[in-house]
Formats: C-alpha cells, structure tokens, sequence
C-alpha cells in the first residue's frame, strides 16, 4: 500500500482490486483506517503498527492479521499462512467472496499477560509483568527474573512466552532470552553484528542478541 491516504485512493481508483493489502496504520497524512471509510475494500487486509490500541478497529475492516512492530520474519509468516488457509477454503467452498469467511476468522486478539503466578516456598504469590525483568531458559526450565534479582520457575516455555507477552515491552533476543524493556541498560557492539546486553539486573551469563534479531532489536529500542 502507498505511504499515505491520498496515493492509497489514488491507486485503488486506478487499479484492479489487490489480492491481499500490507498496511501501515499510521501514515504520512493521517490513519489509514480513513481509506476504508471511503472504499468499500473487499480483500484481506494485514495491518501493522507500534501499537496494540488499534487491533479492534483494524477487525472491522476486512483485518485477517495485525502485525505489531517490530515484525518478526516469523511474524509475517504466520500471517501469509493465515491468509493462504482462508484462500484453499473459500475455494474449497465456492464462495462469491471472502467477506464472510473472514469475519469468522476474527477471533479477538488475546490481552497481554499481565501477572504470573509463582511458587515461593509453600507460597504461591502473584508478581505483575512489571516487575519482570527478563526471562531465560536453562536446561529446558522456564525462568521468571525480577528486577530485585529473584528467580522462580514458570510452567511456560519461552515460545508461549512470547505470544503472550506485550511486544512493546518484551522482547525475545534468542533461543533462551527474553528481555523486558526496563531491564536494558547498556547496549554494546559484538562480532558478527550481534549485541551485547548490559543488564538490570546482571546476569552471571552474558546475553547477546542474535544476529537476524539485531535489526529488529533496534528498532524495538528505538536506536
């Protein structure tokens, strides 16, 4: 889709109607959801932004997907497979349309977690996602961190982890690291254009983002 609301008009004026539309939400003159108030688009739509405040809005236009930023390569996967499904069964069913397969596609988007419960002793106590730190995997164990520098065990595997995180705030720099936004410190240059982590607090391991992270690192961090 062009990068603003006039050359998106403009180019659904002149042209067929697309297959599929990648859309940024914001752009250069105003929110995109302003061209589907215009246009009575009819093909699926994957969304992308920075923020999650959009997710029910971008539902009510034809949204089969609603990519926060940063994207992940996986993430734009996930929503091509998404899409190519909803393509074999709308052919498989001969539909006239995709309008109504879509809608039934719509679950809403689930809520970041907000809270874990732990075990501390014979206790189990609640600890908010602001208090988290990080977590790590070590010797296929789940760890919870927080800032004070407490460690407990979650029944949650770091893959769960990060769909369920908010992505603002969490951010996965490899197999056995996830980092909460707080908790960066100091970010410093590695071979290989990985990153090394300066943490809070500090890790007895020192943590590196992988290298086909790194370019989505930054932008997370905004650097």
């Amino acid at each position: 889709m062009p990068g603003s609301i006039k050359e998106a008009l403009k180019w659904l004026e002149l042209n067929s109607e697309p297959d599929l539309i990648f859309c940024d939400i914001h752009l250069s003159d105003g929110n995109s959801f302003e061209i589907f108030r215009r246009v009575d688009v009819k093909c699926p739509v994957i969304f992308t932004t920075a923020y999650n405040q959009y997710a029910i809005e971008a539902f009510k236009v034809n949204s089969i997907d609603y990519l926060l930023k940063p994207i992940m390569e996986e993430d734009v996967a996930k929503a091509l497979k998404k899409y190519e499904a909803l393509q074999r069964h709308h052919l498989k069913q001969g539909f006239g349309n995709l309008q109504g397969l879509i809608q039934t596609s719509q679950a809403p988007q689930p809520a970041a977690r907000t809270r874990f419960s732990v075990k501390q002793g014979q206790t189990i106590r609640t600890v908010p996602t602001e208090e988290v730190a990080c977590f790590l995997a070590e010797e296929g164990v789940t760890f919870l961190m927080t800032f004070p520098g407490k460690r407990f065990i979650v029944n949650t595997t770091l893959d769960q982890l990060e769909e369920q995180l908010d992505k603002a705030k969490f951010f996965r720099v490899n197999r056995q690291f996830i980092v909460g936004i707080e908790a960066v410190q100091e970010v410093q240059r590695y071979f290989k254009g990985r990153l090394i982590l300066k943490l809070k607090p500090p890790l007895e391991m020192e943590q590196t983002v992988s290298t086909n992270r790194t370019a989505a690192f930054k932008q997370w961090l905004d650097l």
